[in-house]
């Protein structure tokens, strides 16, 4: 507001004067714990411009790696599968929460998993502070010795990723993924007497994203949803800069937050009225890391920019999922498929990064072509040109050769 001041006055005077005599206020909004004033809360513009996000699902599931993160329910409901390795593999009597101590995290260096995240074009991560296991990655009071500080790693992951990531690279935004409900800790029963509250994390590590989750046991009002997420918006730490999914009960998702997942590797086609986002992974069977898959069972880097070109051009954010494993790595070759989409971002990013649909009447349109035409030309049937239309790609800078019709 104060460049706009000194470029349209002649005398420097003149707009001290004006500010003296027009003091400029901002009103905060409030807003109230019912969806219709929530859903009135604009979307924080940093969001629709990051476009590319990294998931992270982290937690005792990584050291079985075995089938999904869903190992403890599949485990618990007698899946022939998940019996037969616990038969084959561990002692008799064996329970999952003896898993714990084994998640480890000793190789975990959040430095390197922050340039692993700034090499991949990513502008916001979203990892994993409890899954549906209900072991948290910091040291959560309503989970006493199941929590990354009480047993296994011996420290706050969630807290040190938080620090590292902001210091290093401040353009990323550092978001969290949280789970409402859990399966078979039987704190969660404490949890569900204290309402679900979450504004304690919040405080500590300042989120500018809250990925919810697991909300489908009961409805909206049963997780206090809009009661928190009026906090958030109105007197939280994070009140201008976050955004939230849709995940806060039975019958919302798709309905209601900052953006809309509607439900895992959501990819509707087509341009949509409100902000979406892609969640997908990159083993294209299981969240969590799995010692098991095979390399088909990863999507190709070609697989990968396919799905990027189809959200980002409907509108999307894509949040990329990897598994690190046990003991705090980025297996080898998820960081490849991370560092290959950041060299493509290198080179074509001006065609994903900040562009929305309030930029549709820009002089500028990116064609994303998935697939080399086979005699060097490309059929362009909707642009609209000009005499002083200038045809270019990207990462080439010899003249291309073009028509109109």
């Amino acid at each position: 507001m104060i460049n706009n001041y000194w470029r349209y006055c002649n005398s420097g005077c003149l707009c001290i004067l004006l500010f003296l005599v027009f003091p400029s206020f901002v009103v905060p909004i409030h807003y109230d714990p019912n969806w219709d004033s929530l859903d009135s809360r604009p979307l924080p513009s940093w969001y629709d411009e990051a476009k590319i996000g990294i998931f992270l699902h982290w937690g005792v599931f990584s050291v079985p790696s075995f089938g999904s993160e869903w190992f403890w329910k599949h485990l618990q409901d007698q899946s022939p599968s998940y019996v037969d390795f616990m038969k084959k593999n561990y002692r008799p009597g064996f329970k999952y929460q003896d898993f714990a101590p084994m998640f480890t995290a000793e190789f975990y260096n959040p430095e390197e998993w922050a340039d692993i995240f700034n090499a991949s074009g990513a502008r916001y991560i979203v990892l994993s502070s409890k899954h549906h296991e209900g072991y948290t990655l910091w040291p959560s009071k309503y989970s006493w010795n199941w929590n990354a500080m009480d047993v296994g790693p011996g420290r706050d992951l969630l807290g040190d990723l938080a620090v590292t990531l902001r210091k290093k690279y401040d353009h990323i935004h550092f978001g969290l993924y949280h789970s409402l409900f859990e399966w078979f800790n039987p704190l969660y029963l404490k949890d569900k007497h204290n309402g679900y509250q979450t504004d304690y994390f919040v405080n500590l590590y300042k989120p500018e994203v809250i990925w919810s989750d697991g909300d489908w046991e009961a409805l909206d009002k049963y997780w206090r949803s809009t009661e928190f997420l009026a906090w958030l918006f109105n007197d939280s730490p994070v009140n201008d800069s976050v955004v939230v999914n849709d995940r806060w009960g039975k019958g919302i998702p798709c309905h209601h937050g900052s953006f809309y997942t509607c439900e895992d590797k959501y990819n509707p086609g087509t341009l949509q009225p409100h902000k979406w986002e892609n969640c997908m992974t990159l083993d294209k069977s299981s969240w969590g890391y799995r010692r098991t898959a095979k390399l088909e069972d990863y999507l190709t880097i070609h697989e990968l920019l396919k799905t990027m070109s189809e959200t980002i051009s409907c509108g999307g954010n894509l949040l990329v999922n990897t598994g690190p494993t046990h003991d705090g790595r980025i297996a080898p070759i998820m960081e490849e498929r991370l560092r290959q989409m950041g060299f493509w971002l290198g080179i074509n990013g001006e065609a994903i990064y900040g562009f929305t649909r309030r930029d549709s009447e820009k002089p500028a349109v990116y064609a994303l072509v998935l697939n080399w035409p086979e005699d060097d030309s490309l059929i362009l049937g909707t642009v609209k040109s000009t005499t002083k239309t200038k045809i270019q790609m990207l990462g080439y800078s010899k003249p291309l050769l073009f028509k109109t019709k």
